[in-house]
């Protein structure tokens, strides 16, 4: 394999391959960048004596033509893909300009880091996430199959589309997001002297992409700017919605009786209400394909101080995140009968049981994957913890 541009990408694919075996060969217009990926182990900084299976074109989207044509004008690979987050642009030009387009098959994994560089790299980068592959109208069956060999390779999971298609998708799932990450993180250089002091994990989650490489960053977007100007016209229509309803908020507190005051309340649930609706329609965690079985475990937990905290630690040690667990009161014992029936005299007489027990503590109910329902089921019953039997949870 030879890996054209050994930055984030192009190095943590080059250590993954590296580590599978494959003999790897580096450049890059840094020769201190190649230098330095081969110095963590991801290949050999030079040209490759002969023809490489496949090359590896990490380079931005403007420069995936330019770069492919030079490569194969020298006859580097007998296959070429890339790792560009922008597919139909770059696919224009390789079928108006490159000398052997069917040798060319665009790739995505959709992988990253808000880190840069060949020191930010890691060989697992990849592993169980999707990794776009889009043949074009000439692309050769050999060069599809080094593209799915490389995503399996590297612990992906491929996923075969058109260009337009993907492009489409990550305007609205990757570059936007981007944008407004930047947008947002730009507004705390004019804010309040207090902003530092009182930054939380949720603006941090919202603007942690914005660190990424500006220069990069300026390339995918406007290499895919005819996708997002559509989603940023929509959002667009979204804020605007907000902004006159906070406007109308703002304008009186106390008048909440008036038609504007309402509308406004109104306006803002919708919106909250759709933003949790859309996100629910996401997999908890990065992946494709089916969701896999889920199970619960019901914990009971003793209503002494501190309990609930040792049950959470014991949750989290085994993978298990504390936000994802869910607490109620325990249900009550209930007695065996709810009522005796006695015959007195011939008559028939109805004692009533004791009191019901008085509440009894709390019930934990913790998600967990099916298959592994019963190994932590006995984990946590080794451990002290009385709980029910495992059931199943239905798929979303």
């Amino acid at each position: 394999m030879a890996v054209i541009g050994t930055g984030l990408i192009g190095t943590s694919v080059a250590l993954t391959a590296a580590e599978e075996g494959v003999s790897v060969y580096l450049s890059d217009r840094s020769r201190a960048a190649a230098r330095t990926a081969a110095a963590l182990g991801a290949g050999r900084a030079e040209d490759p004596p002969e023809p490489v299976d496949l090359a590896v074109l990490a380079v931005p989207p403007s420069r995936i033509a330019e770069v492919l044509i030079a490569a194969q004008e020298r006859g580097l690979a007998r296959a070429y893909t890339d790792v560009a987050s922008v597919k139909e642009r770059p696919e224009r030009a390789v079928l108006a300009r490159a000398p052997e387009p069917s040798r060319y098959i665009g790739g995505h994994p959709l992988a990253g880091r808000e880190r840069s560089g060949p020191l930010a790299a890691r060989a697992g980068l990849f592993r169980g996430r999707p990794w776009a592959l889009t043949p074009h109208r000439l692309t050769s069956r050999a060069a599809l199959d080094r593209g799915l060999e490389l995503a399996e390779l590297c612990g992906a999971a491929p996923v075969v589309m058109r260009s337009r298609e993907h492009d489409e998708v990550v305007a609205l799932t990757s570059h936007v997001p981007h944008l407004l990450a930047s947008v947002m993180a730009a507004r705390l250089r004019d804010g309040p002297a207090g902003v530092p002091l009182l930054a939380g994990q949720g603006l941090r989650d919202v603007t942690r992409i914005a660190a990424g490489d500006p220069r990069l960053w300026s390339d995918i977007l406007r290499s895919n700017a005819a996708a997002m100007a559509g989603v940023v016209t929509e959002l667009r229509a979204d804020l605007a919605r907000v902004a006159a309803a906070l406007a109308a908020l703002a304008e009186d507190q106390d008048a909440s009786h008036e038609a504007g005051h309402d509308q406004g309340v109104r306006t803002l649930e919708d919106l909250l209400a759709r933003g949790a609706a859309g996100l629910a329609g996401l997999p908890r965690r990065p992946g494709v394909g089916p969701p896999a079985p889920q199970a619960a475990l019901r914990i009971l937990v003793p209503d002494r101080p501190g309990e609930l905290a040792r049950l959470l630690a014991a949750v989290a040690a085994l993978g298990i995140a504390a936000d994802d667990v869910t607490v109620e009161p325990a249900q009550p014992a209930q007695p065996a009968q709810t009522a005796q029936t006695a015959q007195t005299a011939g008559t028939a007489e109805t004692v009533e049981p004791a009191e019901a027990a008085e509440d009894s503590g709390l019930q934990v109910r913790v998600p967990v994957p099916a298959t592994d329902a019963e190994r932590i089921g006995a984990k946590l019953g080794a451990d002290g913890w009385e709980r029910a039997a495992a059931e199943s949870v239905p798929a979303r």
